[in-house]
């Protein structure tokens, strides 16, 4: 189960907040593993590069399919720049016939309170988890 440690492509600016995002996504298949890894190994990439990054961290549970992304931001959009920038867009686009399930969460915390803990973004992608299966299907994944 490798895990990218947590980065710091950007100083945080004394006295922010950070705009925090975890995700937890799943594949469908087993066979998908190696394409959508190889693809989060870009995207990778770019968060380092990215403006307004603050720190991301990557755990890939590759025997389960499962995948964990953890990033914090100087804001929102900061963090929709970067989805909407290539190669992340593509990437999105691409892999999402691969997808079973996911799960998307943001909070604000303190940017002195960074790096966020895995334990603390699994128990917030958790929660996110709960509060989607009680509202139903999601019309897009």
């Amino acid at each position: 189960m490798p895990t990218l440690p947590w980065v710091k492509p950007n100083p945080a600016r004394p006295d922010t907040s950070a705009f925090v995002m975890a995700s937890r996504l799943e594949v469908r298949s087993k066979k998908d593993v190696p394409r959508f890894f190889l693809k989060s190994l870009s995207a990778w990439g770019q968060v380092r590069k990215a403006p307004g990054a603050l720190g991301a961290s990557l755990e890939a549970q590759l025997f389960s399919g499962v995948f964990y992304t953890l990033s914090a931001w100087e804001s929102r959009d900061a963090l929709y720049a970067y989805a909407r920038a290539e190669p992340h867009k593509s990437i999105m686009i691409g892999l999402r016939a691969t997808m079973r399930d996911s799960t998307f969460t943001f909070w604000e915390v303190p940017a002195d309170q960074l790096p966020i803990d895995w334990k603390d973004a699994k128990r917030h992608i958790e929660e996110q988890a709960r509060k989607d299966a009680a509202n139903g299907p999601r019309a897009a994944r």
